[in-house]
């Protein structure tokens, strides 16, 4: 059985007011996404990747931005979507592999661990899905349009989503096809099975594997990656 990673790269990251794509800026010294990228090459299970990065960067990303990396995993690169849902499609769309495990990652989160990268998949190869997430620490609040607050929502049962998102092949094809059919819209994955009453399993994480997507993210991304050079 293989697995198909699928890294999903294609925002314009409009938030973050740079010159240039957040996936594109210098997280210590090299860009963000090649630090999500060689966290899946260290993955053993990982047995190729499918970069999914807007039209215009395809040649960008396959002569400068991969070629200095080094890499032992096959690597495509194919172009996005509109949204993000797309690009995901499009990237499942390019597998073809009925029998495979299919991972769905986030370019902009580049601090993800292959070891939690290994954990998920094996935790989906069993359970036919699987996604790391957190549980919620803060106190949640439920505001009217006014701004004021209209009742406390009671935490203990909620966890907030992240990627990796691992899915047996066929299951998450079939979940972005009916989306597709019956325009559906979803802000990760996962909600596209829970969707279909389908089960999905949850892996506990940890706050590091943020998503970068205002400039205190990356610099709090730079001190999370210093401090763990530093232990190593």
């Amino acid at each position: 059985m293989q697995t198909h990673a699928i890294i999903v790269s294609a925002g314009k990251g409009i938030r973050m007011n740079q010159d240039r794509p957040k996936q594109y800026l210098l997280l210590q010294d090299k860009p963000v996404l090649c630090h999500t990228i060689m966290a899946f090459e260290k993955c053993p299970e990982v047995d190729e990747i499918v970069l999914v990065v807007p039209e215009k960067d395809i040649l960008f990303c396959r002569e400068d931005l991969l070629s200095g990396l080094h890499l032992d995993t096959p690597v495509h690169v194919i172009g996005g979507g509109k949204r993000r849902q797309d690009s995901v499609f499009n990237g499942i769309r390019s597998i073809d592999d009925r029998n495979g495990m299919v991972v769905i990652h986030d370019g902009v989160r580049p601090l993800i661990r292959p070891e939690m990268i290994s954990r998920c998949i094996q935790k989906a190869k069993v359970s036919g899905a699987c996604i790391l997430a957190v549980p919620l620490q803060d106190t949640l609040k439920a505001v009217d349009r006014e701004g004021l607050i209209q009742r406390t929502i009671q935490r203990e049962r909620l966890w907030l989503a992240q990627t990796p998102q691992v899915f047996h092949y066929q299951l998450i094809r079939d979940a972005h096809e009916a989306a597709a059919k019956a325009g559906v819209e979803a802000t990760d994955d996962a909600a596209l099975l829970e969707g279909m009453g389908l089960p999905v399993s949850i892996l506990h994480s940890t706050g590091e594997n943020l998503k970068i997507t205002t400039k205190e993210d990356l610099v709090m991304a730079g001190a999370i990656l210093s401090l763990t050079q530093q232990e190593n």
